[in-house]
This record gives C-alpha cells, sequence and structure tokens, in this order.
C-alpha cells in the first residue's frame, strides 16, 4: 500500500526542517516508508556492517551530500550532537530522515540537541482511511490490529502466529535494545495483566500489589509501554464545572490485534463471546479515530463525573468541541449521560460509532455513524 498522507507529510517536513524523525512501534511500517525517498545513504543501526561504518560517525557522515536515512537511530543516540553540529553548518546540503521505535519521550536527545531543527512525525498502522473497502474490511482490521503482517497475512492462523513472535520479540530484544533491564517474563506478566484493564482507569496500587511491585515501578513499566507505542493513555478532560470528575487515566493496548493475543483470543467465535468484547470494540474505534485524524494521542480526553456521566472521547478541533461514544449494539439511542455530556462539555458535535451499517441522527447535533464510515467522516472533520 503507497501510505499517500505519510509521505507528503514527511515529503514537505524535508523540505522545511533539516532533520525528519519518523517514529512508531517496529514493525509498523516506517522503513517501507522510507523507501519511496530516493537516498543513497541509509543506515541501518541493526546490521552490523552498517552499525560498524558510523563508529566513527563524524568522518563517514561529514562528506555525504543530500538525504540520509537512518534506521533505529535510538540505538545510537550519541549521533544527535553530531546531526545538530553537521546541519548547522553555513555550508549544510545535508537532510536527514530518522527512523526509531521509541517516542520523543524516551529519545529526548533528540529533542535537547536539535531543537528547532527537527520535525517529529508518529506513523500508526493501517487504518480504515487506507484498506480498501472498510464494510467489509474492518472486522478483519479489527482482529487482526493494524500491523502491516499482521493485517496482511493469508490466514487468521498466520497473523496470530506473527502476533506472538512479535510480542516475544519486542519484549527479548526491542526492550534490552532501549537500555531498559526488565526481565521478559515480568514485563510480559505485566502487559498481560493491563490487557485486563483494557478501556478501564488505571489503578496504581492495585497493579502493583499484584505484581508484588510499587506503584513508582508500576509507572515507570506504563511509561515504557506508552513510549513504545504498545498503550495508548487517555488523560481525563476537567475543567471548573463544579462537579467531581475523575481524574485517573485510562488504558488500552494500542493496537487490537494484539490485544486479542494478550487474551488469548484467536477468532471472532471467541471474541463474540469475550466477556471484553465491547472494550475490544471500543479500543479499536478510538485508535483508528485517532490515527485517521492524525492528531498525538495527548489531543483527546476522556470525560467521566462521579455522578455517572461518560463520554468515551472528547476533543477540541478548529475552536470546536467534539464528542466520540461507542457502543456495540445494534441501534444506539439518545441517553441521559451523553444528554448531559454534550451540556456540560458544550459540544458543538456528538458521534456514536456502532458495528451497525446504517447513519441516522440522534438530535440535532448527534449522529450515528458505523463503523465503515468513520474514516470518511474523520477525513471531512479534519480539513
Amino acid at each position: 500500500m503507497e501510505r499517500n498522507y505519510y509521505q507528503l507529510q514527511v515529503k514537505t517536513a524535508l523540505r522545511n526542517f533539516p532533520v525528519v524523525a519518523l517514529l512508531g512501534a517496529r514493525q509498523i511500517g516506517k522503513t517501507t516508508l522510507s523507501r519511496f525517498f530516493a537516498s543513497k545513504h541509509r543506515f541501518d543501526l541493526e546490521k552490523p556492517t552498517d552499525l560498524a561504518q558510523l563508529e566513527a560517525p563524524e568522518i563517514t557522515l561529514e562528506k555525504i551530500q543530500g538525504l540520509v536515512i537512518i534506521d533505529e537511530i535510538q540505538r545510537k543516540p550519541e549521533l544527535f550532537p553530531l546531526l545538530r553540529y553537521l546541519v548547522d553548518r553555513p555550508e549544510n546540503k545535508l537532510r536527514f530522515l530518522i527512523l526509531g521505535s521509541a517516542s520523543k519521550d524516551l529519545i529526548r536527545q533528540s529533542s535537547e540537541s536539535l531543537a528547532g531543527r527537527i520535525f517529529y512525525k508518529t506513523i500508526y498502522g493501517f487504518d480504515l482511511s487506507e484498506t480498501k473497502e472498510p464494510e467489509s474490511n474492518w472486522e478483519r482490521l479489527w482482529m487482526r490490529g493494524s500491523f502491516p503482517i499482521s493485517f496482511l497475512s493469508k490466514s487468521n492462523s498466520l497473523s496470530k502466529d506473527w502476533r506472538e513472535q512479535y510480542i516475544t520479540t519486542f519484549l527479548e530484544r526491542d526492550i534490552p535494545q532501549l537500555g531498559i533491564r526488565i526481565p521478559s517474563a515480568t514485563l510480559r506478566r505485566f502487559w498481560i495483566m493491563l490487557s485486563h484493564c483494557h478501556g478501564q482507569l488505571v489503578n496504581y496500587s492495585e497493579l502493583g500489589k499484584s505484581l508484588g511491585i510499587t506503584e513508582s515501578t508500576v509507572k515507570a513499566y506504563l511509561d515504557i509501554l506508552v513510549g513504545t507505542f504498545m498503550i495508548l493513555r487517555i488523560q481525563p478532560w476537567y475543567e471548573n464545572l463544579g462537579k467531581r470528575l475523575t481524574k485517573q487515566a485510562k488504558i488500552y493496548i494500542q493496537d487490537s490485534g494484539l490485544f486479542h493475543k494478550l487474551q488469548s483470543i484467536e477468532s471472532f467465535q471467541d471474541l463474540n463471546t469475550h466477556p471484553k468484547l465491547g472494550a475490544s470494540f471500543e479500543g479499536f474505534v478510538i485508535q483508528q479515530w485517532i490515527s485517521i485524524f492524525h492528531l498525538a494521542p495527548e489531543n483527546f480526553f476522556f470525560y467521566r463525573t462521579y455522578q455517572g456521566t461518560e463520554l468515551d472521547l472528547f476533543w477540541l478541533h478548529k475552536g470546536k468541541r467534539f464528542g466520540l461514544e461507542i457502543k456495540y449494539s445494534d441501534a444506539p439511542i439518545l441517553t441521559k449521560s451523553m444528554t448531559i455530556a454534550i451540556e456540560d462539555l458544550k459540544l458543538h458535535h456528538l458521534f456514536v460509532v456502532y458495528p451497525g451499517k446504517t447513519a441516522y441522527p440522534l438530535a440535532k447535533n448527534v449522529s450515528v455513524l458505523p463503523i465503515s464510515q468513520i474514516a470518511e467522516t474523520v477525513l471531512k472533520l479534519r480539513q
């Protein structure tokens, strides 16, 4: 698949910034995307030969002109000060496209060394704006997840096997390469435990007691999984509304396919009888909405009061307030909770997403949307 949006974003950024960082989970498609940009100078820091060439990086890079692509940049953070020196030269004719499997918070050396010189773009997996025939493909994307290899596998069995190998490789190789010294078995247990909290408020104390670790350790482990794009953390929205509001974050396994694997859900038959069916659908819709909107997760919130009013997603766009409610039901109706949330948050519009096939209005500013139509809806909002 040609990922036209990302190609255009990177192309534009390379014209305006000397360094462009393409960030995202391992195997999400960063390297494939980078191949759309012609370069004679490409270094993959997981290849011993390429790593050897950058043992004396100043000698290697100083005489190069044009675009340089460096993959898995987090493996050699000492390159960042050198990149600053190279792009600050008066005669500079270099552009760098750097790829990383950790968020900019985990590779903050770049933001310190390259402030004002670097453009960050996070790449997500496949979304419903990229897949053909979303009416028939959304269930496949939901079940298998958005990682290209998993989604495009020839069978559900191959997809399942790939996801299991991905989890093992991530824990045993990728995490240690980031300099994080946590036993893989411990982090797997923690990850599985988080999958049971999918779509719920995170309780650090309870997680700590279950694992026999401190709250601060729980927070550190969670930050690692958020920073490597494995966990999506949504913060609560609160303002002075005169109501008691929840201030704990909600968490989701970021990829629905990995969530299903962690929960041992291997087929739609398993999923349809699983107690986490609704939570799985909710997490999938939220990730799709954020991915297609191409806004950082930090721009989205949920809303919950102690009186019972809830809204799955809330965000501001072009000075207007929007909400998203997700219902795994045949025909959603306007609820008292929705009406109160609209009034509390002064929503311009509320979208209610469900797995059906027909769009219909619930009120003047409330629309029910089939999941197969969210891509076109989000794209119109984004314009």
